[in-house]
């Protein structure tokens, strides 16, 4: 009890203290080609949200080996659990409008990076040229 009560108060002398920076890590950063095969889950139906379809082409990537001309490897994605929580990572992060269009219709190269900014993990995407 006594050291719940010494990180306590360690925690508030933080807390009241100057904030420190925190940069945001980039844990991983690749480009995929959305192709027709992305588009469509496992069982044939249709993906209508780019976070869906983007679990989806990692899926095809690491567990089925279906890849497009273009697509790159990535160090989170092969675990299936990581796979499960991208889409809420791509939910809490950061998707252009034009990149979120684009993965929808599919025919698009996307650049994913992954970050961690010490409380969260989140995804930025946008579309490559």
């Amino acid at each position: 009890m006594k050291l719940a009560k010494t990180l306590a108060g360690a925690v508030a002398a933080l807390a009241l203290s100057a904030p420190l920076a925190v940069a945001d890590e980039l844990l991983a950063d690749y480009v995929a080609f959305i192709g027709r095969d992305d588009l469509y889950n496992s069982k044939g139906a249709r993906l209508s949200e780019p976070w869906q379809i983007l679990r989806q082409d990692r899926a095809n990537f690491h567990r089925f080996g279906i890849s497009q001309p273009g697509d790159e490897w990535d160090p989170i994605f092969k675990d299936m659990g990581n796979r499960a929580i991208m889409e809420r990572m791509v939910q809490r992060g950061n998707i252009e409008g034009s990149a979120g269009r684009g993965i929808v219709q599919g025919g698009v190269m996307v650049r994913v990076k992954v970050y961690d900014n010490g409380s969260r993990d989140y995804v930025r995407v946008t579309v490559t040229r």
